[in-house]
């Protein structure tokens, strides 16, 4: 077995493309850190930047054949992490700013009813998904959401190295977060087309 740590970035981007799952998991170690001390630097919120970071490299995983770096794989990790960060605080202003429309127009509108229907049916949405993902992907996921399992008592459990369950819970959420977009963007048509 090749030592990963001796390859370049661009080596083990590019077996990355080929599909290698171990090369993958190596640029995931070696640039993780370094990429969430960048966004948690610029958005100051490290749940956030967390997330900003695993979004990251959930990308680059499900479109590895389609990214083109044109400079180094540092380069573009760095860049595309700012890029996530100044897309983050748009979306924070535009959410803030509905919040403050909503605030100042409908304060008397009592919608419980309506908001535990939603959410009923949010639910359902995202358990019928989960009963999409692959059974080891599904699994590990309830056992982390609905068992509130650690990754490293999933791991044990499962006999599994902690990098896989993190590595299926990224693609459980990858997969859900995609269905859930698609679930609004169908509820905002009915909205507006009814």
């Amino acid at each position: 077995m090749k030592d990963l740590k001796k390859f370049s970035d661009e080596e083990l981007f590019h077996a990355c493309i080929e599909g290698s799952e171990s090369s993958f998991e190596e640029l995931y170690n070696r640039y993780w850190y370094k990429l969430y001390t960048e966004a948690i630097r610029r958005i100051r919120k490290a749940e956030l930047a967390e997330e900003i970071v695993q979004d990251l490299f959930t990308s680059i995983w499900l479109n590895r054949k389609k990214i083109q770096i044109h400079s180094s794989v540092a380069a573009y990790l760095f860049t595309s992490v700012r890029y996530l960060v100044i897309s983050s605080l748009q979306k924070e202003i535009v959410r803030k700013n509905y919040r403050e429309f909503y605030k100042g127009h409908f304060k008397d509108f009592d919608n419980s009813t309506e908001k535990r229907i939603a959410f009923n049916e949010l639910q359902d949405q995202i358990e019928n998904h989960v009963r999409l993902l692959p059974d080891r992907c599904r699994y590990i996921y309830e056992l982390s959401r609905k068992e509130f399992k650690s990754n490293k008592e999933i791991a044990d459990l499962l006999g599994i190295s902690e990098k896989t369950v993190e590595n299926q819970l990224t693609k459980a959420l990858s997969r859900l977060k995609v269905a859930m977009k698609l679930y609004s963007f169908h509820l905002l048509l009915l909205y507006y087309l009814c």
